[in-house]
């Protein structure tokens, strides 16, 4: 795992091997098994937050009538953020969960302040990490909101093929908008 930790710092940043190796020495690659929850829904705040280095994150939440809506998906190299840990009486919004098998770089925000003042370069790779996920988060939101069914579907074929392999279909349904049945119907119309 830590093979691709040195891709992608080699990839993002000018830092010298050792100082790369350094960093990775520094941090937590933890292995969570298929189920395992990373946060529930009503938890307090953590200041956890995750990186995939191999698996998928289901991320969701309990709409009124308890029924689960799947609002992302997070596998390799994507970042898992979590923003409300600053204040203290508000619970999760949703639930994490590993739907496969996972390695994951597990890091808390005090951990990370200081890694970033040993390594300038860190945070600026992170902070450009955060706004280009931010940026293809908001125009994806866009895209899915002026879409049709058929289209969302089109869009996880050619932007996320991977998941069609990976997630249930009633969680990709959940994801596009759409009941499983809606899905099924799309999926042989394109075919």
């Amino acid at each position: 795992m830590k093979e691709i930790l040195m891709k992608y710092l080699a990839k993002y940043t000018t830092l010298t091997e050792a100082e790369q190796q350094a960093i990775i020495n520094d941090l937590i690659i933890e292995g969570f098994k298929k189920g395992t929850y990373l946060i529930k829904q009503g938890d307090s705040p953590t200041k956890k937050c995750f990186f995939v280095l191999k698996g998928c994150v289901r991320q969701y939440y309990l709409d009124d009538d308890g029924k689960e809506v799947t609002s992302n998906f997070y596998t390799e190299e994507q970042a898992i953020l979590l923003f409300n840990y600053e204040e203290p009486d508000q619970s999760s919004n949703y639930s994490l969960t590993c739907q496969e098998d996972c390695a994951l770089v597990v890091a808390d925000v005090e951990s990370e302040l200081k890694m970033y003042k040993q390594y300038t370069e860190l945070e600026s790779m992170t902070r450009s990490m955060m706004e280009n996920y931010l940026a293809q988060a908001q125009n994806e939101y866009a895209k899915f909101i002026r879409s049709s069914p058929e289209a969302r579907y089109k869009m996880i074929v050619q932007n996320r093929p991977d998941l069609l392999k990976r997630v249930p279909q009633h969680q990709l349904a959940s994801y596009l908008g759409m009941t499983p049945e809606s899905l099924s119907r799309i999926k042989k119309r394109i075919q």
